[in-house]
């Protein structure tokens, strides 16, 4: 169900409705500029941190005449720092995104999300980059925060060709390796990947203090599996076709179904890996308001 390589899934009126809300990561960043986003890091915000014993080279402006009126020693205070962030968006673009019954396919909808979260990113001056990866990493684009850079992630967004097999694990893996440090990484993809495997990835991201966030994308048929008829099933990344009699595998579908989202949930949870369940006929923009606004309340503690 290949869709026309144009830009619909981006929409204007949705990114303006959306900008009032702050995107903000849930750890500490290492970022390169003052931003929005906490920082490990002492700095000049409004935010009080601690006293500090004042040594030779220390700003005078910084001493603190109170603590010396009490005590007779000099302190410095000490200001908590805010930075910006890098963060990448992983895009799968193996062959099962291709699909959709609701007029949209599951890449379609991780363009929307990513094309959205991308513009709002570098309006409040981060960085961002992105991945379109299936058996590999096929294109890569390095996080940088200009203004000009959202057109480099548009184009590479339209021009995604849903192909191949999904080699997620490697890919995570991978990106674990390659990301800097302290980046907020967004994986978009239908998670086609066990949930032992899922684990293994998402601790090595968490190990390399990564903040991950997962868009697991599902299709209304993929839950509700309503077939009536003996239908054939095609392997959208290559593998054998079945023809079966849905009424006879609905209950054993629907079983191992269930297994494995309740698996990739305690795998989520267990990891601290911002997880969620979207079903491509929610609107994405509601999607993303509640993205937004769970990041906000739970914003980075330094």
């Amino acid at each position: 169900m290949s869709e026309p390589n144009t830009r619909s899934f981006f929409d204007p009126q949705v990114v303006a409705r959306l900008s009032a809300l702050p995107l903000t990561a849930r750890r500490p960043m290492l970022g390169s500029v003052s931003g929005k986003h906490a920082s490990p890091h002492r700095g000049a915000s409004v935010e009080f941190a601690e006293y500090r014993k004042y040594v030779p080279g220390d700003d005078l402006r910084r001493l603190d005449w109170r603590a010396y009126g009490r005590c007779d020693r000099f302190y410095v205070k000490e200001f908590e720092a805010d930075t910006n962030l890098r963060m990448v968006l992983v895009v799968d673009t193996s062959g099962s995104m291709d699909f959709g019954s609701v007029g949209t396919t599951k890449l379609n909808y991780a363009r929307s999300v990513a094309a959205t979260l991308s513009y709002l990113a570098i309006q409040q001056g981060d960085a961002v980059g992105l991945a379109c990866v299936a058996d590999g990493i096929h294109q890569e684009i390095p996080p940088r925060r200009s203004a000009s850079h959202v057109k480099t992630l548009m184009d590479t967004l339209s021009g995604a060709v849903p192909q191949g097999e999904t080699g997620l694990e490697t890919v995570l893996h991978e990106l674990a390796e390659t990301v800097r440090q302290r980046a907020l990484i967004i994986v978009l993809s239908d998670m086609f990947i066990e949930p032992d495997a899922m684990r293994d990835c998402f601790e090595h991201l968490r190990f390399r203090k990564h903040d991950v966030s997962v868009f697991h994308l599902l299709d209304p048929e993929e839950i509700g599996f309503d077939f009536h008829r003996p239908t054939r099933f095609l392997d959208m990344e290559g593998g054998t076709a079945i023809f079966a009699e849905p009424t006879e595998i609905a209950d054993r579908y629907h079983d191992a179904l269930s297994e494995y989202l309740t698996a990739v949930k305690k795998v989520s949870l267990e990891t601290a890996v911002d997880y969620r369940r979207v079903i491509i006929d929610q609107p994405y923009e509601k999607v993303l308001t509640d993205f937004l606004v769970d990041r906000a309340f739970h914003r980075g503690k330094r």
